[in-house]
């Protein structure tokens, strides 16, 4: 499918649902993970929290300098009384906004937006680095 302005504008306000859901299922997951094991992950997701709001600053940014409206709505959030499944959780959510970033670099690129799709490779640079958390404390 050929990627126009306005499809980017709505595919990156899907991103910013997915931003805000990973920011609130992070502090709530942070809050409610147990056991021993789960201590260094239970921090780090306190910091996943932070950067992917930062992530939902740096998208709304975008949109608006795109010409369109950052959403203010918020996609599914998973939770779990299971520490294990709510890495597992997390690690789902890692995994579909990498893919979706990677997407979105593409279509960034065909529109020639170099900007846009330098702030994305950031925000994907991160991405990859909180799944290789959340990996590394499944492995535990």
């Amino acid at each position: 499918m050929k990627i126009t302005k306005k499809k980017l504008l709505e595919e990156l306000n899907k991103d910013l649902e997915w931003e805000y859901a990973a920011a609130v299922q992070y502090v709530q997951h942070a809050a409610v993970i147990n056991g021993a094991q789960f201590d260094s992950i239970q921090k780090e997701l306190l910091i996943h929290a932070q950067e992917e709001m930062q992530h939902a600053v740096m998208l709304s940014e975008q949109i608006d300098f795109l010409g369109g409206v950052p959403t203010v709505d918020v996609e599914k959030r998973e939770t779990s009384e299971n520490s294990l499944e709510m890495l597992k959780q997390d690690l789902w959510g890692e995994d579909n906004a990498i893919e979706r970033y990677k997407e979105r670099i593409g279509q960034a690129e065909a529109l020639k937006e170099y900007g846009l799709r330098r702030v994305l490779e950031d925000i994907l640079i991160q991405e990859e680095e909180h799944k290789r958390d959340i990996a590394n404390a499944l492995l535990k």
